[in-house]
């Protein structure tokens, strides 16, 4: 394994835990809103939860890829972890 692929595959998998940790301040505030709000806060936790396993499955892929196929399967995790990313964004602004 390269090191520019082990320096990838550390960065992302930092990001996830950020991103896990961020998802998870937003239950404990989903807990503590009301009723109807609560109702749309899980709508867009469930969103999250779905974009980080999407974002998940396609980093396993990626870690267990041979050679230089790695990087052929990067663009495609740069695409879900940009969308977990918005998504996330997206929602801490509503949660406010």
């Amino acid at each position: 394994m390269s090191d520019n692929r082990e320096a990838y595959v550390e960065k992302i998998k930092a990001k996830l835990d950020e991103w896990n940790a961020e998802i998870d301040k937003l239950k404990a505030k989903s807990r503590q809103a009301e009723a109807d709000a609560r109702i749309g806060y899980q709508d867009q936790i469930d969103t999250l939860k779905e974009k980080r396993k999407n974002l998940s499955k396609r980093f396993d892929d990626l870690r267990q890829a041979g050679g230089d196929a790695w990087k052929d399967m990067k663009s495609g995790v740069e695409l879900a972890a940009d969308s977990l990313s918005e998504a996330l964004r997206s929602a801490q602004s509503r949660f406010k």
